[in-house]
């Protein structure tokens, strides 16, 4: 087994999205984690991961041959710059407008764009404004 590097510290493990086109999926994800910061952890036959989301096919062993359906997940982005270049990329890698991006309503520097993936899961970079961190994640390696 190969050696795996993942970065812990908040309430999700891992969540799992079943996909009905891992390439076009594959494409947009890599293009948003790449504005993001976030590199791709490995992938193999019908599966690629990053950090704590595993994306594969219906046919993969783990699926059990469903289509997870529609989730929002909502990506930490550092700052709001960020924020409007996963929006970008996302919209040039099969994304659609589900939210330009902008400040919200839930609390003071809430800076967010929405969008869809292939899928049609609602897809989310955030910003939460001025915020000093203690660690930028904890470095789990086994």
């Amino acid at each position: 087994m190969e050696t795996q590097e993942l970065h812990r510290g908040r309430l999700i493990d891992h969540i799992q999205l079943v996909v009905k086109d891992l390439p076009a999926a594959q494409k947009f994800y890599t293009a948003v984690f790449k504005e993001l910061d976030i590199p791709l952890g490995g992938s193999g036959d019908g599966y690629f991961w990053a950090d704590e989301l595993f994306v594969s096919t219906p046919e993969s062993d783990a699926a059990q041959g469903v289509l997870t359906g529609r989730h929002h997940l909502a990506f930490q982005a550092r700052d709001e710059a960020m924020v409007d270049a996963f929006y970008q990329a996302a919209l040039a890698n099969g994304g659609k407008d589900n939210g330009k991006p902008g400040e919200r309503p839930y609390h003071p520097g809430y800076y967010a764009a929405f969008v869809l993936d292939p899928d049609g899961n609602n897809i989310e970079a955030v910003s939460h404004g001025m915020a000093k961190r203690s660690a930028a994640s904890i470095t789990v390696v086994f």
